[in-house]
């Protein structure tokens, strides 16, 4: 009965150890890959919104990253059709917002699902996804010359995260 109870104590420290040691680890892993990137305060920040990341190891964060980058992805989608429903555009403006349609559309549909494919197999292959994501938008940026932007802070803020998770693939290599 003794020894029963010094096992069942030994096992519960031994938990206790390890849940106490997991956490930091895991805080570690991000901290120690988002080190790595050109943004890291993003990274970070980016990374701890997916639960998953806690036990993630830097696959698993350059797939959140890669999630986290469509999602952002989606969102500009979104604003570039509420802004073409609105009416009320310049024509040279109008004409960008269609470009960046396919552009964003692309990389939704092509870039995002080859990067998160490639990380299971080949990351090369998904570094380069995530590349050409990141220079859609410089693309789209580009579109707006000669009239005012309408995407310039979404243009941006995808940049720096398509930026963050060719940085963390680049671990991978």
């Amino acid at each position: 009965m003794k020894n029963l109870k010094s096992q069942i104590l030994t096992i519960i420290f031994i938990i206790a150890i390890i849940s106490l040691i997991s956490p930091s680890h895991c805080k570690n892993v991000i901290e120690k890959t988002c080190k790595q990137t050109p943004h890291y305060d993003l990274c970070v920040q980016s990374l701890k919104s997916d639960p998953s990341s806690s036990d993630a190891d830097v696959t698993g964060l350059a797939v959140i990253m890669v999630k986290v980058t469509e999602a952002k992805a989606n969102g500009t989608s979104d604003k570039i059709k509420q802004l073409l429903g609105g009416g009320d555009l310049e024509p040279k403006q109008e004409k960008a917002l269609k470009s960046c349609s396919e552009r964003y559309e692309a990389v939704i549909k092509w870039d995002v699902p080859q990067a998160i494919g490639a990380l299971n197999g080949n990351p090369k292959f998904a570094e380069e996804a995530m590349q050409g994501a990141a220079n859609e938008a410089f693309a789209c940026e580009s579109e707006f010359s000669g009239t005012t932007s309408l995407l310039t802070r979404e243009n941006q803020a995808f940049r720096d995260l398509a930026v963050v998770a060719v940085a963390i693939i680049k671990l991978l290599l």
